[in-house]
């Protein structure tokens, strides 16, 4: 466990106004990394998302889920109002944690979703979480493609945010969807020319979305959903500090 002083705020003060499945999720264990991805450690989800501990340097990993169809359209995500951190925002198909499995108060001895080779502990955590989210089985999670690594720091609100090396995976599949309703309000399907759309008119429309699809979109996405058919080929190993 990383041993730097965290803010530990009392858990009936912040979380007692939050649904009981989110609350329960905040005891996770995430992985936390220094700026160049290297482990340090792990800490709860709790910790690893109050700003104050965030100002403090704490950084941990995460990914970034981009679902296309055979149509090519990408699959977003508007958040639920359930969730602690971003509720009701629009999003990328899933974006959530890889964790550092605990047996007892001590990791445990198998860490399927550490594992660093071709990121495979992260595609890992992402069919789960896939499944856990939206409902979709996917057979192999090596059907996911690692494309890049952002670094960014956004505050949800006064409270909580996000200080995260984010993974991007691609995957084109055609999937049912069965959403989990504690964690997503509703999903659609969109276009390039309809999320460019999205994000040009999101205040007049009363559109939140995320800060790290916004990055991601702003950055690299439409330039990879040009190249869908073959994005195997595309692979960027710098860490993009955003």
């Amino acid at each position: 466990m990383v041993e730097e002083a965290l803010t530990t705020l009392d858990d009936k003060d912040l979380l007692e106004k939050y649904d009981s499945t989110q609350v329960a999720l905040m005891q996770e264990c995430c992985i936390v990394v220094d700026d160049n991805d290297k482990v340090l450690g792990f800490e709860s989800k709790k910790k690893c998302h109050l700003n104050v501990n965030i100002e403090g340097g704490l950084l941990h990993r995460a990914f970034s889920i981009f679902l296309f169809n055979s149509e090519g359209k990408l699959l977003l995500q508007q958040r639920a109002a359930d969730k602690i951190t971003f509720p009701l925002y629009w999003t990328n198909t899933v974006c959530s944690h890889p964790l550092q499995f605990l047996e007892g108060e001590v990791p445990a001895k198998e860490q399927p979703e550490m594992d660093e080779k071709e990121a495979i502990g992260v595609k890992r955590a992402a069919k789960r979480k896939l499944k856990h989210e939206l409902g979709i089985v996917l057979d192999n999670e090596e059907r996911f493609h690692y494309l890049t690594r952002i670094l960014y720091k956004a505050p949800s609100c006064d409270v909580w945010g996000e200080h995260e090396i984010d993974y991007v995976l691609f995957l084109q599949a055609d999937v049912e969807l069965d959403p989990s309703p504690n964690e997503v309000k509703d999903t659609k399907y969109v276009t390039q020319a309809e999320l460019k759309e999205m994000f040009a008119n999101k205040e007049r429309d009363g559109i939140k979305m995320t800060p790290w699809f916004q990055l991601i979109s702003e950055n690299f996405l439409y330039g990879w959903w040009d190249q869908l058919d073959t994005i195997k080929s595309v692979h960027d190993p710098q860490i993009h500090k955003m």
